[in-house]
C-alpha cells in the first residue's frame, strides 16, 4: 500500500480510501498498485466484516488518468497490456466475490474505472453531489474493471447500452431512479450513513450474510433449479450454526445478539 490508498480500520469495518484528491482520484500507476494492495490486505483480515471505499476530497473517482496513460515509459505489446489491466481488474472481482459485504460511499464524481468498481460493490450510497458518467466512449475506450457486465447485470440491457453508448452525465437522483445507487444522502452527511450502515452489517451474522451474498452471485450464472439446490445447502448449514441459535435465544430473551461466525 502507498499513501494514494489509505486503509482504516474499526469495529469489523475497513474504510478504503482513494486518496488523489487532486485528480479526482483518478487511476495512475500508483492508486491501482495501492488499491489492489489495499484489497487483498483487508479481505485476508477475519476481523473485517464490511468493506468501504470511498474518495478523499471532492470525488469518488474520475477512473483513468489519462495524462499518467500518455506519460508511461515506452511502447508496451498488447499483451503485455492486457495482462496488466486483467491483474489490476482482479479488484472489480474480488469486491463482487469476497464473502465481505461491500459499500461504495460515491461523495463525487464517479466515472469510467472509477463507476466499474462502484458497480462492483454490494451496496452504492451516493452523496446528493455525486454524479455518474460511463465516460469509455469519449476517451475511444469499450470499457474495463468489469464496467460493461457489471452495469448489465445490475441496471439490465437497455439502461446498461444507454449509459455506455449515450455517454451521458447522470446525478444522483436519476441514478437512483435507475437502480444503481441503493440511497442518496446530503453530501455532509454522507460518511455518517455508511458508517452507521456498515456498523449494522458487521454486528449481523457472518456467516448467513456472506451466504446470501453468495446465492445473489449465483444468479447470474446458474439455473434457478440450481440456484435453489445451492440456496437450499447454505439455509440449512445456517440453520445449524451457533450463529442461528444466538440469533434465537436473543429474540426469546429480549436481548442483542453477539455473533461469532461460527
Amino acid at each position: 500500500m502507498n499513501e494514494t490508498v489509505l486503509v482504516t480500520r474499526a469495529s469489523g469495518v475497513a474504510t478504503v480510501l482513494l486518496n488523489r484528491p487532486q485528480q479526482l482520484n483518478s487511476m495512475n500507476g500508483d492508486l491501482l498498485e495501492g488499491l489492489l494492495a489495499a484489497v487483498e490486505d483487508v479481505m485476508a483480515d477475519d476481523e473485517i466484516h464490511v468493506i468501504v471505499l470511498t474518495g478523499a476530497g471532492r470525488g469518488f473517482c474520475a477512473g483513468g488518468d489519462l495524462q499518467g496513460m500518455i506519460d508511461v515509459e515506452g511502447p508496451r505489446s498488447v499483451d503485455d497490456e492486457v495482462t496488466s489491466l486483467r491483474r489490476f481488474a482482479a479488484v472489480s472481482s474480488m469486491l463482487r466475490s469476497c464473502p465481505a459485504t461491500t459499500i461504495a460511499a460515491v461523495n463525487g464524481p464517479c466515472a469510467g474505472a472509477g463507476l466499474s468498481i462502484a458497480a462492483a460493490t454490494d451496496l452504492r450510497i451516493a452523496s446528493d453531489r455525486a454524479v455518474f458518467r460511463t465516460a469509455f466512449l469519449s476517451a475511444g475506450l469499450s470499457g474495463d474493471f468489469g464496467g460493461t457486465w457489471l452495469l448489465n447485470d445490475l441496471l439490465g440491457s437497455s439502461r446498461a447500452r444507454a449509459l455506455l453508448l449515450l455517454n451521458e452525465k447522470i446525478d444522483a437522483l436519476t441514478a437512483l431512479q435507475i437502480g444503481l445507487v441503493s440511497r442518496v444522502v446530503p453530501e455532509a452527511q454522507l460518511m455518517q450513513e455508511v458508517g452507521d450502515v456498515a456498523r449494522s452489517l458487521a454486528a449481523s451474522p457472518p456467516l448467513a450474510r456472506a451466504d446470501i451474498k453468495a446465492n445473489l452471485n449465483d444468479a447470474a450464472t446458474l439455473t434457478f433449479e440450481e440456484a435453489l439446490v445451492a440456496e437450499s445447502v447454505r439455509h440449512v448449514r445456517n440453520g445449524h450454526s451457533k450463529d442461528a441459535r444466538e440469533a434465537g435465544l436473543a429474540f426469546l430473551e429480549r436481548r442483542q445478539p453477539t455473533f461469532q461466525g461460527r
